[in-house]
């Protein structure tokens, strides 16, 4: 099934994949950087993730309108 979403959902949409995209890919990164790539890492990551995720959801839907705000200051018209 293609398209289930109604449109006026397409921020919290690319919210909920961009937040999850990016918590997934920090947590990631963190993980191994503090702890290494070692013993567990999976669920090492699993765990910081499910930290991660809802407080960058939260972030970048609250934080789309700033944001697109900067652009539009920041991009010549």
């Amino acid at each position: 099934m293609k398209g289930f979403i109604p449109a006026k959902f397409t921020p919290v949409v690319f919210a909920f994949y961009m937040s999850g995209i990016m918590a997934f890919l920090m947590s990631s990164v963190l993980v191994a950087v503090n702890t290494g790539i070692g013993g567990n890492y999976f669920m090492r990551v699993l765990r910081a993730y499910m930290i991660a995720f809802p407080i960058a959801f939260c972030c970048v839907a609250v934080l789309r309108p700033v944001v697109l705000k900067l652009v539009d200051w920041t991009i010549a018209k």
